[in-house]
């Protein structure tokens, strides 16, 4: 099981042909267990601007295991922002403290193509999946 990261499902969804979407198209390939969290989703959802790629893509994110984030995912991104900035490190993007807070939450590894997580997984208990 694996929580993909937006960076991965923009590479996918427009046929790269990096690593890790070829790490996707080998999990959803596989049938492994491929999750999502309502952030990835919206992300994903929002950058779409043609009507019929926005349904083909919202018929495969429906199929995908649903991680919900709670009070205590939230408290916990805050906790990770806190932890980098004591640390030196600047998180660029809040939402990805929160999506790597879920993927702690729920035990999983995030499969990811942006420099951020890996700030992240320095300063907590976030897992990288490897491509």
């Amino acid at each position: 099981m694996i929580l993909v990261d937006t960076s991965v499902w923009i590479d996918f969804l427009r046929g790269g042909d990096s690593s890790e979407a070829g790490a996707l198209a080998a999990a959803i390939e596989t049938g492994d267990d491929v999750c999502i969290c309502g952030l990835i989703l919206t992300e994903i959802l929002q950058g779409i601007r043609e009507e019929s790629q926005y349904r083909r893509a919202r018929r495969l994110l429906d199929v995908l295991v649903y991680l919900p984030a709670s009070r205590e995912v939230h408290v916990l991104a805050a906790s990770i922002y806190r932890a980098a900035r004591a640390r030196g490190e600047t998180i660029r993007n809040t939402v990805d403290c929160v999506i790597a807070a879920c993927a702690i939450a729920h035990r999983v590894p995030l499969l990811q193509r942006d420099r951020d997580f890996e700030k992240i997984a320095a300063v907590s208990k976030l897992g990288l999946a490897q491509a």
